[in-house]
């Protein structure tokens, strides 16, 4: 190599046919590993608009997902994980090792369940007073009574459920979601969050950050009231043609970039969002006006009284997002801290009795909604919070438990899933899962599975990893709850 004479531009002849055989090669081989499956159509690089909707992995059995997020942790075992044994325990002490805000201890004081539970639907599921509504449409769920979590505190756990990992900066399940498939509606977000009126989770908005993916793919927050997006309106004094003309002007300069840089994912991000803040100032208000839906549907969401006035508000129009084509949408129920949300640490009855309240109804009224339409085969409802609460009291007196991240219950609904299954268990108490035990990454990599995604292939290049929201392990989604 040494004596060879350099030419084509400074390169050995054996350089230039080398580069640019690979080059060709690389090409081929890229395109007949695409057509083949291995690599995803979010794989490819170029295109002007990182949110145009992509062919999934293999055929998909949801198109959108809702996932309603109780923040604070409900309690398994007074909702949906039914504990005879634990019937006439009320402040018995036991022996048990339970790991929460407290520490770790190995016994406590019983705090028998609240409330009554009862069978319903053909699959004969013990549900609890709590919920007389979500009760009628079991046969539609798949409850996950094993799952558990790498922490028991609230902003690792929230970031754990969101995004896999119990540290900030790693994308969240909707970015993921959004990022493999893209959005079928050019003029809404492919992912939106719609919090509670009492204020958003702790970790904020960590919870639906793009993390090292371009900010494309990061939640949108929607608001019920007034402007749907914060900042959306065009300044004062520009007009509409002249917002548009600001916007090709941009798209036209940046197009020659776009081809020849190979960093071009953050560029186009960027470029796509101007065109879509544009194009949302339309279509975001048309999306949460509920003017059109008639007096039957907002009684039936619960729009009509006080109490479930505004989670029925927000599943109402997650519906409607989804229909026009919005790929995620995530709803918080609870906010700020202890008894705005499901954190129940002292009196338990009056917690879950108020969120469980607000919440039942318009959950309810949206299984049925969407089953009425014909969407719900195509639309997978996730329900749970980032996880549940122990058998024992926190405290000397009152009915209030700490967190459990050992085992815990959510369910899912639609979108290729069963109906009338409980899969897995946890011990008499309900202190850990002990038959079957699932992770928060067999959560994600059934969402991803039912949306036609390799959760094991779906990947982003960040750090010089391919990195993956379900970790450098292979996980299996849930398959005994998959239709």
């Amino acid at each position: 190599m040494k004596n060879q004479k350099r030419n084509f531009c400074g390169r050995t002849r054996r350089e230039f046919l080398w580069q640019t055989g690979g080059g060709f090669g690389a090409a081929a081989l890229s395109s007949m590993l695409s057509q083949d499956g291995f690599l995803s159509a979010a794989d490819s690089v170029g295109d002007a608009n990182p949110l145009a909707a992509k062919l999934p992995h293999f055929a998909p059995k949801a198109k959108s997902v809702i996932f309603l997020f109780m923040y604070g942790g409900p309690s398994h075992i007074d909702t949906f994980d039914y504990k005879p044994k634990m019937v006439g325990m009320d402040g018995k002490t036991v022996d048990v090792k339970t790991f929460g805000r407290g520490g770790r201890k190995n016994g406590g004081r019983i705090v028998e369940p609240r409330w009554e539970f009862s069978q319903h639907g053909q699959c004969g599921k013990y549900v609890s007073t709590l919920f007389p509504h979500l009760a009628n449409h079991v046969d539609d769920i798949a409850f996950l009574h094993s799952m558990t979590a790498d922490s028991p505190i609230h902003g690792s756990a929230m970031l754990m459920m969101n995004s896999g990992k119990i540290l900030s900066g790693s994308p969240a399940l909707g970015s993921w979601a959004t990022y493999g498939l893209g959005s079928v509606n050019e003029n809404l977000p492919g992912y939106v969050v719609m919090l509670d009126p009492k204020a958003g989770p702790i970790s904020g908005a960590k919870n639906w950050s793009s993390g090292y993916m371009p900010a494309t793919y990061a939640g949108t927050v929607f608001r019920t009231k007034g402007a749907p997006i914060l900042n959306l309106d065009r300044p004062d004094g520009m007009t509409e043609d002249v917002q548009r003309e600001l916007i090709d002007s941009i798209q036209h300069a940046n197009q020659r970039h776009l081809e020849t840089r190979s960093d071009n994912d953050d560029l186009a991000s960027r470029i796509a969002s101007y065109e879509l803040a544009f194009k949302m100032q339309s279509a975001a208000p048309e999306a949460v006006d509920l003017s059109t839906e008639d007096e039957r549907t907002l009684s039936m969401y619960g729009i009509d009284r006080e109490q479930t006035n505004d989670f029925g508000t927000r599943c109402l129009i997650a519906r409607r997002l989804v229909d026009r084509g919005v790929r995620f949408v995530q709803l918080y129920s609870g906010g700020a801290h202890n008894d705005d949300n499901w954190d129940a640490h002292g009196d338990l009855e009056l917690n879950h009795n108020r969120h469980a309240g607000r919440t039942d109804l318009p959950i309810a009224a949206l299984l049925t909604d969407l089953k009425q339409r014909g969407m719900l085969d195509e639309t997978l409802v996730v329900w749970g919070g980032e996880f549940g609460r122990q058998p024992t009291a926190e405290y000397a007196k009152g009915s209030g438990r700490d967190h459990n991240s050992f085992g815990f219950t959510m369910w899912m609904a639609g979108g290729g899933i069963k109906g009338g299954v409980s899969f897995g268990t946890t011990d008499e108490l309900g202190s850990a899962a002990v038959e079957n035990p699932l992770h928060v990454k067999n959560m994600h990599a059934t969402v991803l599975h039912q949306m036609g995604l390799d959760p094991n292939h779906l990947s982003y290049f960040y750090g010089g990893l391919d990195q993956k929201l379900v970790g450098v392990e292979h996980v299996e989604p849930i398959h005994e709850i998959i239709g």
